[in-house]
Order: C-alpha cells, then structure tokens, then sequence
C-alpha cells in the first residue's frame, strides 16, 4: 500500500489570507481577543474552519501569557513631560489603579521616530499584557501600532479623525462652553479664546465648546490664537490677541499654564484683570490658586482620567467588555473674574 503524504497543517497566515485580514487580526480572533469588527471575527472563524486550522499549543500560550505588567504610552517628544503637573497626576492615577490590579506600570514617552520604534516592539513582542495610549496628536503613527495591537488598547482623549470602542474622555466641549458662558454671564461681549494646538482633539474640542456658547449668545466667536499650552505660549498668544482686539473685555484660555501667561501679558500691558478683563482657564492645576490675581478655571478630573484609563483597560484585559466614559467637569470660580 502506498503510502499517504504528509497532511498540511494550515498557517495563521493562510487563514488571514483567506480571510482577507492582517495577520495580526486573525491572531486576536483566534486567541478571542478584543478590538476585532464582527465581520471581521466571521471572517476569520470561517476561514479557520474551512482550512482546519488548528493553533499550535506552544505558540498559544505565548499569544496568552500574562506579562504581569502595562504601558502607558504619551506621545511626547519632550523630557519635560515628566515634570508637567498635568501629566504628574495622569500618571499617579494611573499607577494608583493598577497598583490595586497587582499589575507594575512601564512608562514610555514616545512622538519620535525611535520612540514609535521602541512601543512598537513592545507591543509584539507582549512584554505587557495591554497599553494605554494618551496625547495623540492629528495622524499620529501612535495611533497607527495602537490600532494594529494584538493587545487590548484604551485611549486617554480621543484621537483626531477616528473613535475608537474604548477610551476615557474629559468633557472638553462642555466645560470650555461653561467658561464662556460665566464671562458671558458677567457682561463681558469680546471673549477671545486662546487654544492648544489645533492638531489634537482636545483643542479642537474646546475651541468648539467657546463657538457654541458665542453663537448661542448672539455674538460672533472670534479666531482662536493657538500656543502650546505653555505659559509662555500664552502670553504670546495674549499679546497678538490684544494688538488684534484692542477692545477685548474676556479671555477664555485651553489651560491654566496658557491663561497664566495671559494673565502676565495683561498685567503687563497695564490692563486690569478682572476689571478690565476677565480670565478663565481650565485644568485646575495648582497654578491657578498662585497667579495673580488667583484664576478662574474649570476643573477637570485629572487624576480620575488615569485611574479610568487603567481600569477599563483591567477589565479589557480580564474579558469583560467596556465602552467609552466621558468625565465631568465643573467651574471654579476665583478672583480673576
């Protein structure tokens, strides 16, 4: 009798072929990961049961180990990051939180070329067991590795030009609409706004939020003049504004750090805050109860930011399924309106 010839046993690859997805897609069907459309879920499974593909036990325990551990990836370039007073307190919350999921944290602060090279590896080789991913700026390569990870992935903010299923978000548009609103509210008729920069969603969201309560006013909104949420970005940004609106009696400023540096331009310019313009800004760092006169802002809960960014993706992790969470902000009323 002849002898019959060695069966074929079918690749990960040949099912994603057949399937007409990445090979990293039909990975995260196989292992039942998250993040996968339906159809492209079907796709898959149909294609694993018409080739007969059958996972090899040794390279599925490496798909499904447990690293023990989780980055937070912030799409900076920048050491300075480190010592930002809003970043300080995304990344305790987020610490804090996994802290209580018995899981250890790796940092990486990454927007250059090598930066996106180092998360890249991380995330294939599965040195962690899920990533969070915050600052991302409009076509962000980041966003990219995120979207192609076989890991669960959350986002902190939501990216430009898409939505992802699971990210923890601040009201934006809201909160810089109560800002608005309370210099509005306080008689004030030429509100200026100085935004962040224009290729993120946060600034575009806040700018949108100080339109909308313009326009629902019955006054028109005046262009934004962007910085970069530094202080000295926004005193720069005050001064330009004042050469353009000599008249302007209200300032609404992205950050605290911007309206601080809009606060110094003021002053220096011999205007009188809050008489003869008023301020806010918004984060509710701790610079806002220093300035001079002490600032106005809307709250935001930064600290909770991290901690529900580590817990969604927790529970990512752990198999349950999570949607997006928007958190609340609220306005803190102080000397400089």
């Amino acid at each position: 009798m002849a002898e019959e010839p060695p069966r074929h046993h079918a690749t990960l690859d040949e099912v994603a072929a057949l399937a007409g997805v990445s090979r990293s897609v039909a990975s995260r069907v196989i292992n039942n990961a998250p993040h996968v459309s339906r159809a492209k879920r079907e796709s898959v499974e149909k294609a694993v049961r018409k080739l007969g593909y059958v996972p090899n036990p040794k390279a599925r325990a490496l798909a499904t180990r447990q690293a023990g551990a989780a980055a937070l990836v912030i799409s900076r370039d920048d050491p300075e990051v480190l010592t930002d007073p809003f970043f300080g307190q995304v990344i305790a919350g987020v610490a804090g939180a996994l802290e209580e999921a018995d899981l250890h944290m790796m940092l990486c602060v990454a927007a250059t070329p090598r930066g996106r090279e180092r998360v890249e590896r991380l995330v294939r080789s599965r040195a962690v067991d899920g990533v969070m991913v915050t600052a991302l700026h409009e076509d962000d390569p980041l966003a990219r590795i995120a979207g192609e990870s076989p890991l669960p992935v959350v986002f902190g903010g939501r990216p430009v030009g898409f939505e992802p299923r699971h990210y923890v978000d601040i009201d934006n548009v809201g909160g810089a609409r109560d800002a608005t609103d309370h210099l509005l509210g306080l008689g004030r008729t030429r509100v200026v706004t100085i935004c962040g920069p224009l290729d993120t969603e946060v600034s575009g969201s806040r700018n949108r939020g100080y339109r909308e309560a313009m326009t629902l006013a019955g006054l028109t909104p005046l262009p934004p003049e962007e910085g970069d949420f530094s202080e000295a970005s926004g005193a720069a940004a005050m001064t330009r504004l004042l050469r353009a609106h000599p008249d302007l009696d209200g300032v609404f400023a992205a950050n605290d750090n911007m309206a601080a540096g809009a606060l110094r331009a003021l002053l220096g310019a011999g205007r009188a805050v809050p008489e003869d313009v008023a301020v806010v800004g918004f984060d509710d760092l701790d610079v806002a109860r220093i300035t001079e006169p002490a600032l106005t802002t809307v709250h935001q809960p930064i600290r909770g930011l991290g901690r529900e960014m580590a817990r969604m993706l927790v529970g990512l992790i752990a198999g349950r399924a999570s949607g997006p969470l928007i958190l609340p902000t609220h306005l803190v009323k102080r000397s400089s309106t």
